[in-house]
């Protein structure tokens, strides 16, 4: 048990291996196709992220750490579409192009079932494995940690030179392994095998004095110092060459989805140990970062703040202005407990009847409300001189006054998008005469799932208007 998290934001990974772009379709299956028994599936939305070493590489990144991912793609829309997700969650890559598919996974979901998987993967042409070791050894500068993320499509053929690359560096590799030859993952740091991966390398365990003895006699034959055992329901074990093992059973909570959960085990667990955690420290964290992204839908990740309110048990913070740090960390308690999150913003600088009525009609949406604010500077930038009438420090404890908002915090950007990216909230509103497609940020939160109101105002009142009232009634007094 630990009482802290380390700071993830000071240590560098790279990540190498098998990146996949995961594609959801979700939709409503109602009936029974005439054509042959199978359900009819109305598709309503689409979702897309990257899979495999691309999801263990933003599970890093939604921690705070620096993360540099290295891998295969081909020359298609797939690909540019995984380098602009990667890029907009600052992950750096260095993807080496090849004359092939790139690898996708289709998932069609309905009503939160996995109704069908459309696997879009061909084997990998031969290609120079000496590019992928020359840019390793270019990226290799700086690093505090390697993961070698293996399923088994050929990106990680040369996997010795990678470990050995990183060994000469003294830096410590972990590797989440496939197949049944582990002898390509010699002088590793850590492997992450689950029990069926590890049994189809050493034998059936038939108790959990064999699983301990069949581990060790694999770690001593490959040199390796430690392995960490994903165990699903049955929890983890870690299993040093020497030394006593440790066990952690499952946290009690409700499994939503599997899907990607030994990305987050080896990301969290990676990036604690680069932080300065021991293996038993890093553990813990990856025990409780696996019960937490089985409750999400799909290859999914987990944030410091989430990690940090799980650990702590709840949060010390209630309603009020809050600033960014703060404000996720009371999200991700909220979330955790099924709480629907609703987001607006503006710049709020003379608060009128028509705020007060959509607030409260946005308050109805969900649970907590955000409301987000332009600081002095944005407003100025977008509203022109002499604007904003009230500072931002007025202008937020007017707002946090108000019964129905929840939390208000204030942005220096002149929309909304980056506070968007990073809180992830269940409902957008905004206030106003927009279609949906208008409304600033609507894309990214229909993109992971989010919905987008538009609400009504009252007419003849905006903030504009009344100063302009102001202002013509002094000029004729």
């Amino acid at each position: 048990m630990i009482n802290n998290l380390p700071d993830f934001t000071k240590t560098s990974i790279l990540v190498i291996g098998d990146i996949m772009l995961d594609r959801y379709w979700f939709g409503d299956a109602l009936r029974i196709s005439p054509e042959a028994p199978v359900p009819i599936v109305k598709i309503r939305q689409h979702d897309e992220r990257p899979g495999g070493a691309g999801n263990v590489a933003l599970n890093l990144s939604t921690l705070g750490t620096k993360v540099t991912l290295l891998g295969i793609a081909g020359k298609d829309d797939a690909a540019q579409i995984l380098i602009q997700q990667l890029a907009a969650a600052n992950v750096k890559n260095d993807i080496l192009p090849l004359d092939t598919p790139t690898i996708t996974k289709l998932r069609v979901i309905s009503r939160h079932q996995q109704l069908m998987r459309l696997d879009t993967e061909e084997k990998f042409p031969e290609f120079n494995t000496q590019l992928l070791i020359d840019s390793f050894k270019k990226h290799l500068s700086g690093i505090n940690l390697v993961i070698l993320s293996d399923y088994n499509k050929g990106t990680l053929t040369c996997a010795q030179e990678f470990i050995q690359l990183a060994k000469s560096a003294g830096i410590p590799v972990l590797v989440d392994p496939k197949g049944t030859n582990f002898t390509i993952y010699r002088d590793a740091t850590v492997l992450t095998p689950n029990l069926k991966e590890l049994e189809a390398v050493v034998g059936a365990c038939a108790n959990e004095q064999e699983i301990i003895k069949k581990a060790r006699q694999l770690l001593e034959d490959l040199n390796i110092s430690n392995l960490l055992l994903t165990r699903g329901e049955g929890g983890m074990t870690l299993i040093p060459r020497k030394g006593e093992e440790v066990h952690l059973p499952a946290h009690a909570r409700e499994v939503f989805d599997v899907t990607g959960a030994g990305d987050t085990v080896i990301a969290v667990f990676g990036a604690a140990l680069a932080a300065g955690s021991d293996p038993s420290q890093a553990m813990f964290l990856a025990n409780l970062a696996a019960s937490l992204v089985v409750a999400k839908l799909g290859a999914a990740s987990v944030s410091a703040p989430e990690l940090e309110v799980a650990l702590r048990g709840t949060t010390t913070f209630s309603t009020g202005v809050l600033n960014e740090d703060q404000l996720l960390t009371a999200v991700s308690e909220a979330r955790l407990k099924g709480k629907r999150i609703v987001f607006t913003n503006g710049c709020f600088d003379i608060l009128h009847a028509g705020h007060v009525t959509y607030l409260q009609q946005a308050k109805q949406l969900g649970d907590y409300l955000i409301v987000a604010i332009n600081d002095n500077a944005s407003v100025s930038r977008l509203k022109g001189p002499g604007r904003p009438i009230n500072s931002i420090e007025q202008r937020m404890a007017v707002l946090a006054g108000l019964g129905v908002v929840d939390w208000v915090t204030s942005f220096a950007d002149d929309t909304p998008r980056r506070l968007l990216k990073k809180l992830q909230p269940d409902i957008l509103v905004k206030g106003g005469d927009y279609t949906i497609d208008q409304v600033v940020g609507s894309e990214l939160v229909l993109a992971y799932g989010g919905e987008v109101r538009v609400l009504g105002v009252i007419k003849n009142l905006s903030t504009s208007n009344i100063i302009n009232r102001v202002i013509k009634q002094h000029e004729t007094t």
